[in-house]
């Protein structure tokens, strides 16, 4: 599909100045440039388009208001100044699987004073020896490159931390379901000895009880 047509199937008949986010991945941009995106869009904070034969960013908005951008998997190997004069506030770019090569294309970033999280990931540029320092060193101003600061520490993801949240809970719930030993096995012994009550009576119960709350809702 192509871009043009991508944006008004994402815009969900929203005028361009009510969008905020815009995920454009996989589409086909037209002869490598971006097409269908205009200063209407100044309320967006987070576009993204991976994988869209992009070899240009000339055709960029100007977009103040944006502060992630996601252009992994394209062909861009330069023009990367158009960022810091159309994007200013950008926090966090994307530009792993590009055709990026050596520090004076990264050099243009250094106009982006608000960038904190920079991703070069499986570009030519990582091969390059010491590559992470001489990075940290060009673009003072980010914090973490490629997922990681310059301790190795990796950076936060919202995502990430919710997920340990919910397999933390997940864990306590494995452990209420264990229990300690023997405790479910004397409960297992109280049913085997039977209830007080018949099979009817217990059905009866149930019966009752659906009824109520029937009743009550």
């Amino acid at each position: 599909m192509e871009m043009k047509k991508r944006i008004n199937l994402e815009l969900r008949n929203r005028a361009p100045e009510k969008v905020t986010e815009l995920v454009l991945d996989n589409c086909r941009s037209s002869n490598g440039e971006i097409e269908g995106l205009n200063d209407s869009f100044k309320e967006l904070e987070f576009l993204s388009m991976a994988n869209v034969e992009l070899t240009s960013l000339a055709k960029l908005p100007t977009l103040s208001k944006l502060r992630k951008l996601e252009l992994s998997d394209n062909i861009i190997s330069g023009g990367l100044e158009v960022l810091a004069e159309r994007c200013p506030n950008l926090t966090y770019l994307n530009l792993s699987g590009n055709k990026i090569k050596d520090l004076g294309t990264v050099e243009a970033l250094q106009n982006l004073k608000n960038l904190k999280s920079l991703d070069l990931f499986n570009c030519e540029i990582t091969n390059l020896e010491d590559y992470r320092d001489s990075i940290f060193e060009l673009l003072q101003q980010i914090t973490y490159l490629d997922g990681f600061d310059q301790e190795d520490n990796e950076a936060p993801d919202s995502e990430d931390d919710d997920d340990e949240e919910g397999d933390e809970d997940d864990d306590e719930e494995e452990e209420d379901e264990a229990g300690p030993p023997g405790e479910y096995e004397e409960e297992d012994d109280e049913d085997d000895g039977g209830s007080d009550l018949g099979e009817g009576e217990e059905e009866e119960e149930v019966g009752l009880s659906y009824l109520m709350k029937e009743e009550i809702q």
